[in-house]
């Protein structure tokens, strides 16, 4: 058994540790970068470049069938082609991830290993026959698609959000069990490549950390689309039936079985800290398997950090390299940043997309703040009114006091980018005059956020 010894030891490759290893070799540190699987992790392999590459094909496929109200006909006829559509994908994925392999392989300072690391002590790391050991230890090992334990879930064939990804076939009639952000964005982008598509959700609501305006939003585009819901849908059983899945609901309404020919798992996810050995470490982990970090992301272990989906404080990508920001700065520049300091800000990517940043009316409501809010749909938003795409809205919250922007949702095209404006104002601390007062380029979505802001009223 050998023994190399390294100032630090990074264990997986997802956004935050590559990012931290660049830091890390310019100050000088001799390191070791640890990936079981596929360099790059969750976003680069099977999450946002994946799958934003593939709605950007679904998109395609939904614009060509409406191409008419645009005045533009389309002679012959048009179909989507699978394979091509994950050829383009596959493309876009191993470019993304040699570039950062090929980064890492020749970066000074850095050996890349290949290989499941373990944990032999707090400060000693097994890699097969080598044992690495080091001062200091980053784990960013990620999170993988939750398998639920429901009846029949081991007798029928089903996909995750990462096998979903290698179909070369569209799916006669496509089932999603789960009604949250990764259900929904596999829903409109199959059913827009031509599939039959019902989402099944236990809960009476989708994406429920939302507003009730929001969700009913939301919902209404995807059923203006085609999609089917079953909610409120208890006692979930899975089946075969034939060549056919067949998902048992216990719903209000609607028939107690839904069969289809493809069914999509999307039920959460669970981080990848099973096989890590951190008790051997002696490192904290909640009851869901989440590593226990404090606001500079260390673990109760001083010498050792988790960053990204396995600490549970974030399951995005620009939480995880926002992870890193943190811990390069406070070790490596003397600094005392903290997750706490940073708002919350997500984006649900069905087309249009929803973009939410800090607080909703309904956790204003529960904190008991007077809050003023501004709404202003996009029918109202002369950008998207040329676009031909009026779907969604604009709304802002506003401490009625002290008029500090408590958070602010666009549901509706380009909201995705203009949202930043709003959020760039909540960093600097600056109240609503600041943007109600500024002026933006026309014709854009953003020129109506000063607009929306101008239209308060009490937050009934």
């Amino acid at each position: 058994m050998t023994v190399r010894s390294f100032d630090a030891v990074l264990i997986g490759t997802g956004q935050a540790n590559p990012a931290l290893a660049g830091r890390l070799t310019k100050a000088g540190w001799n390191i070791a970068v640890v990936e079981k699987d596929l360099v790059g992790g969750t976003c680069v392999n099977t999450g946002c470049t994946p799958t934003k590459a593939m709605v950007a094909s679904a998109k395609v496929a939904h614009m060509v069938r409406t191409c008419s109200e645009y005045g533009v006909l389309m002679d012959g006829v048009s179909r989507v082609d699978m394979k091509q559509v994950k050829a383009r994908k596959d493309k876009i994925v191993a470019k993304s991830r040699n570039g950062s392999e090929a980064w890492l392989k020749g970066m000074p300072g850095c050996t890349l290993l290949r290989g499941v690391a373990r944990f032999e002590s707090a400060d000693q790391v097994r890699v097969d026959d080598e044992i690495l050991s080091a001062k200091h230890i980053f784990l960013n090992v990620g999170a993988r698609p939750r398998i639920p334990d429901m009846p029949g879930v081991n007798d029928v064939p089903f996909l995750t959000s990462s096998t979903v990804l290698d179909l070369e076939e569209v799916p006669e009639h496509l089932i999603i069990v789960g009604g949250s952000f990764v259900g929904l964005e596999f829903a409109q982008m199959y059913r827009r490549f031509g599939a039959r598509v019902t989402v099944v959700e236990r809960g009476a609501r989708l994406i429920s950390r939302e507003d009730e305006d929001v969700r009913k939003a939301v919902q209404d585009l995807l059923e203006s689309e085609g999609i089917e819901f079953r909610l409120s849908a208890e006692c979930l059983r899975l089946s075969g039936r034939g060549k056919d899945i067949a998902v048992h609901v216990d719903c209000g309404d609607g028939s107690p079985e839904v069969r289809g020919s493809h069914l999509l798992l999307a039920m959460g996810r669970v981080p990848n800290t099973d096989d890590l050995g951190l008790e051997k470490a002696g490192v904290a982990t909640d009851a869901h398997g989440f590593i226990q970090v404090n606001d500079e992301l260390r673990t109760n272990v001083e010498t050792i950090w988790a960053l990204g989906d396995c600490n549970g404080r974030g399951a995005f990508t620009h939480t995880s390299y926002n992870d890193f920001e943190i811990v390069a700065a406070n070790l490596l520049d003397g600094h005392q940043r903290r997750v706490s300091d940073r708002i919350s800000a997500y984006a649900l990517y069905v087309d249009p997309p929803l973009a939410r940043i800090g607080l909703t009316e309904e956790e204003v409501r529960k904190l008991g703040r007077k809050a003023l809010v501004g709404v202003r749909p996009m029918t109202r938003v002369g950008r998207a009114v040329e676009k031909g795409e009026t779907t969604g809205f604009m709304k802002v919250l506003v401490d009625a006091a002290t008029e500090e922007i408590l958070g602010a949702t666009i549901f509706g095209v380009g909201g995705d980018e203009a949202i930043h404006c709003i959020l760039t104002a909540m960093y600097a601390r600056k109240p609503a005059a600041l943007l109600r007062e500024s002026v933006h380029i026309h014709p854009t979505v953003a020129e109506l956020v000063p607009t929306v802001f101008g239209e308060l009223h009490p937050q009934e």
